[in-house]
């Protein structure tokens, strides 16, 4: 039999993360038999595929921000409906990522494509827009959701859905070695560790790292035995480091998933950009609050159309402030270094157990499920 032909399309590093986790687990559950093409980041090309584009041409957040690079995303938009069309894949996987993915499926159904076309990660209508459950129904043929409760939300307009589980528990963050991490980096115990995540897009990291930094100077100011651990991915490591450069706080930046974790486990306390990486921190047992901005525009809007209280996760589903939120105007270094303070000073740790509000648990990894269910719907010509 001809190995399984997988096409995969993601366009941001927490579905570059997915994807790479689902390869392997597709590569175990067909003993190798399966072909990998294409769009994905530096983890996914790591397990054998060859990216049609680079990723970080679509990694932009915000209404206002994607417009400068519309017409780039559009071309890649149709490279990909060719390349498909060529190819002819047994089934199609998109990632998170959803307003280019929509797009992809959009078209693959006007041009009456008959390759199983799937979505993993459910477009979050329950924050805002419930409408689009009825238009995803549309368009995709399965839906795989990594929360418990998003499949209601969908499967009233007859949308065939399946909740696998957040891919968050397979990472390693709840593993990571902080006493090794200290010493490969001659990092003294007694030194404060500040771990800081401004994001894994390059417009994010022009709004929140000037004032991350900003906030860990006057950290610095009460600590000033401090030093700095920036975890990065490839899409902005480049810029980071070339921010970095000049700065008088003592600093480490680490590309990887290992040193990611090992990262986490060695830290005091994390600032952080709303996202997966929340997730990651309380997994690790990080204390840490979530801080982000967009332009003032993008801003408003986001406050008109959002219909939930809180973004990072945990908070949502717990209908509480467990994680600190310092969303747009808050986003200040004075309340940054405000809130970090109160959590090096209070017993702030215990976190970890908030995660079981996502319906962890089952003997199979969330990705182990994803690739059963892409087997099954594969088209395999038979």
């Amino acid at each position: 039999m001809a190995p399984l032909k997988v096409y995969l399309i993601t366009g941001e590093p927490s579905g570059d993360l997915l994807g790479s986790r689902l390869m392997r687990a597709l590569k175990k559950q067909t003993n190798g038999q399966v072909d990998f093409m294409g769009v994905g980041g530096e983890t996914m090309q790591a397990e054998g595929l060859n990216s049609l584009f680079d990723i970080k041409d679509l990694a932009v957040m915000g209404i206002f921000e994607v417009l400068p690079g519309l017409p780039k995303i559009l071309r890649h938009m149709n490279n990909v409906i060719a390349d498909i069309k060529e190819k002819s894949p047994d089934i199609i996987v998109t990632i998170d990522s959803y307003s280019f993915c929509a797009r992809i499926h959009k078209k693959l159904k006007k041009a009456k494509c008959d390759i199983p076309h799937v979505h993993y990660v459910a477009p979050q209508v329950w924050a805002w827009k419930k409408g689009r459950a009825k238009k995803v129904a549309q368009f995709i043929d399965h839906l795989f959701c990594l929360l418990p409760t998003e499949p209601a939300y969908f499967t009233p307009y007859g949308m065939a859905t399946t909740f696998v589980g957040h891919p968050v528990v397979e990472g390693g963050a709840a593993n990571g070695n902080g006493q090794s991490f200290r010493k490969n980096h001659l990092i003294p115990q007694k030194t404060l560790l500040v771990c800081m995540l401004p994001g894994s897009r390059r417009n994010e990291i022009g709004y929140l790292l000037p004032v991350f930094k900003e906030a860990v100077e006057k950290i610095a100011q009460r600590h000033p035995d401090i030093c700095v651990i920036v975890p990065t991915v490839k899409t902005v490591a480049k810029e980071i480091k070339a921010d970095l450069k000049e700065w008088s706080i003592p600093y480490v930046v680490v590309e990887g998933e290992r040193d990611r974790y090992d990262a986490f486990a060695a830290s005091d306390v994390a600032i952080a950009a709303s996202g997966t990486v929340s997730l990651e921190l309380a997994m690790a047992d990080v204390p840490h609050l979530i801080a982000y901005k967009v332009n003032k525009l993008t801003g408003w809007l986001a406050k008109l159309l959002l219909k939930i209280k809180y973004v990072n996760l945990i908070n949502i589903l717990s209908g509480r402030e467990i994680i600190p939120e310092l969303l747009q105007e808050n986003c200040t270094p004075e309340k940054i270094a405000e809130v970090i303070e109160g959590l090096l000073s209070s017993d702030a740790k215990d976190v970890k157990h908030h995660m079981n509000v996502l319906g962890f648990g089952g003997d199979m990894t969330p990705s182990e499920v994803m690739a059963g269910h892409i087997i099954k719907m594969a088209k395999r010509g038979e």
